[in-house]
C-alpha cells in the first residue's frame, strides 16, 4: 500500500524534479481512480448509511503526519467540558484487529496502533475509543458500547467514502477539518509523483494550521486559502517527564543547563519529526536529532547504542517504550488550546436540529 511504502516522505515530493515527473503518469492513474470513486459516491451508487450522531473528521491531504492526534485530543476535551459526550475513532495505524475494537491505556500499541493508545493515555480512558480500517463498523461497535456518545470525532478518514454526513447537513461530513503543516502540499503531485491522498483543493469546513507555511517551492495552491476559513493552531512543548518514573520531571531549561548539547539526543518517529525537532531548538535545546519513519517501534538496543546522558522523545514514541528501562530518557509531551473561535464554529454546527427527529 503506498501510505505504508512511504512513511518516511522522500525528497521529490517537494519539487517537480526528474522523478517526479517520472512518476506523473501513475498519479494521473490514481487521480483517474479516485474520481471515478467520487463519481460513484455522488450517484448514490453503494449503501451510504448516514452515521446516527454528527461526526468531525481531522484529517490530512498529505501523506504522513500533519498533528491530527494532538488537534482530536484537544476537541474531545474542549467539546466533553461544553457538556458534549465525545467518542473516538481510528484506523489505528499497524493495527492486528479483526474486527472493531476499543482501545484503553494500558491497550498494546502493536496491537491497535500507537494514537489510539496515546488519546487514551493523555485524556486517561475518558473517552470511548474503537480502531478498525471500516470506520462505520468501529461507529456500530462504538455506540452500542457507549450509546450516550453524541458525536463522533473521526482521527483521519476524509478520504474513507463511508463516513456519510447527515442528510440536513451541507455535502460531506458534518465537519470536515483539514491539518496542514509547514510542508504544505509539497510539489502539489497526487501518490506517488507526489505526497498528496487527493486533490489539495478538495472541500472541507475548515483547514487548521499547525505551523505557518513553509517554502513551497511548486508555489502552488496557496491561493486557495485566500478568504477559506482556516486557524492557526501552535502546540507547546509541557514539561518533560522520565519515562519510567511519570512524577520525575524536569523543565527543558533545567534540562539544557545540566546536559552539555553532544549529551543530548532527541528521537522522533513522526510524519515530519522537524516539527519536534525546532520546537525543542526554540526551547533552548541542542544536540543530536534522530528521525525516523512515522510509527516506528523501538528496542532495548537501539537506545542503548545512543550515545549521551539524556534522550528526548515524543508521547506518540513513549506508548512504544512500556519496555524499556533506560533511565536517560524523558518524554516531552505537547500542549494545544483550541482558539475559541474554532470551538465557537464547531458548536453551531453540531447544534444543528436532529433531521432524523423530524422524519415520522
Amino acid at each position: 500500500m503506498a501510505l505504508s511504502f512511504f512513511r518516511k516522505a522522500p525528497r521529490f515530493w517537494e519539487r517537480r524534479g526528474p522523478t517526479a515527473l517520472l512518476l506523473w503518469p501513475l498519479s494521473w492513474v490514481y487521480g483517474l481512480v479516485l474520481r471515478i470513486r467520487k463519481l460513484i459516491y455522488d450517484l448514490g451508487i453503494g449503501n451510504h448509511q448516514a452515521s446516527p450522531v454528527p461526526i468531525i473528521i481531522v484529517g490530512n491531504i498529505r501523506v504522513g503526519g500533519t498533528g491530527k492526534t494532538p488537534i482530536v485530543i484537544a476537541i474531545a476535551q474542549q467539546l466533553a467540558q461544553l457538556g458534549w459526550r465525545p467518542g473516538i475513532i481510528s484506523r489505528g495505524y499497524g493495527s492486528r484487529q479483526i474486527s472493531p475494537t476499543q482501545v484503553r491505556s494500558d491497550s498494546d500499541p502493536m496491537q491497535v496502533g500507537d494514537e489510539p493508545v496515546l488519546i487514551a493515555k493523555r485524556t486517561h480512558d475518558q473517552f470511548p475509543i474503537w480502531v478498525f480500517p471500516k470506520r462505520r463498523q468501529s461507529i456500530k461497535a462504538l455506540l452500542k458500547h457507549s450509546p450516550d456518545v453524541n458525536v463522533i470525532i473521526s482521527d483521519d478518514g476524509l478520504q474513507h467514502s463511508g463516513l456519510s454526513r447527515w442528510p440536513a447537513r451541507e455535502g460531506g461530513r458534518d465537519i470536515e477539518l483539514v491539518v496542514r503543516d509547514s510542508r504544505g502540499e509539497g510539489n502539489g503531485f497526487l501518490l506517488p509523483a507526489g505526497p498528496l491522498r487527493e486533490s489539495a483543493d478538495r472541500g472541507r469546513d475548515a483547514t487548521l494550521f499547525t505551523e505557518s507555511a513553509g517554502s513551497n517551492k511548486s508555489g502552488l495552491l496557496e491561493e486557495y486559502f485566500v478568504g477559506r476559513r482556516a486557524f492557526t493552531l501552535l502546540g507547546t512543548l509541557g514539561i518533560p517527564y522520565q519515562l519510567n518514573n511519570l512524577a520525575n520531571t524536569q523543565t527543558l531549561a533545567q534540562i539544557a543547563e545540566q546536559f552539555l548539547p553532544n549529551q543530548i539526543s532527541a528521537v522522533a518517529a513522526l510524519g515530519n519529526p522537524k516539527r519536534f525537532f525546532n520546537a525543542l531548538q526554540k526551547q533552548g535545546i541542542a544536540g543530536k536529532w534522530i528521525p525516523l519513519p512515522d510509527h516506528a517501534s523501538y528496542t532495548p538496543e537501539f537506545f542503548n547504542d545512543i550515545q549521551g546522558q539524556c534522550i528526548l522523545i515524543t508521547e506518540k514514541d513513549a506508548v512504544k517504550c512500556s519496555a524499556i528501562t533506560d533511565q536517560r530518557i524523558w518524554v516531552v509531551p505537547m500542549n494545544l488550546n483550541l482558539p475559541d473561535n474554532l470551538v465557537d464554529w464547531m458548536q453551531s454546527i453540531l447544534q444543528r436540529p436532529d433531521p432524523n427527529r423530524y422524519n415520522l
